[in-house]
């Protein structure tokens, strides 16, 4: 018994702190990076975004790659998409697209598209 009030303190410490270094390193709301970029899944929702893109404005451009990415959980998930397009006339940038997306109820609305 007497061992057990040693440890006890030790072990509500030792508790503590894992507590402390695990919640400070996780941000509700924080973007993460995307692990695997070429996921056909992630491909397919920078497909989308461009021609969400092309609809909402008129333009033309065309899918080339999603080359990097970051997500982030609120209610569904954001994708955060760098985006590698261009147009007819050959002119090629890099595009940011943020997609939101409910995958359970097929829901997905383009939230943000630019030239970076």
């Amino acid at each position: 018994m007497r061992m057990f009030l040693i440890l006890l303190p030790l072990l509500l410490i030792s508790l503590s702190f894992q507590f402390h270094v695990t919640t400070s390193q996780v941000a509700v709301g924080g973007w993460y990076p995307i692990k695997n970029i070429t996921d056909s899944d992630v491909q397919e929702l920078g497909s989308y975004a461009v021609s969400e893109h092309n609809r909402q404005s008129g333009d033309n451009l065309e899918f080339h790659q999603v080359v990097s990415g970051e997500t982030q959980v609120v209610g569904g998930v954001n994708y955060r998409l760098v985006i590698e397009a261009g147009d007819a006339e050959g002119n090629e940038g890099l595009f940011q697209a943020v997609v939101y997306e409910r995958a359970w109820e097929g829901y997905r609305e383009l939230t943000s598209f630019k030239q970076v």
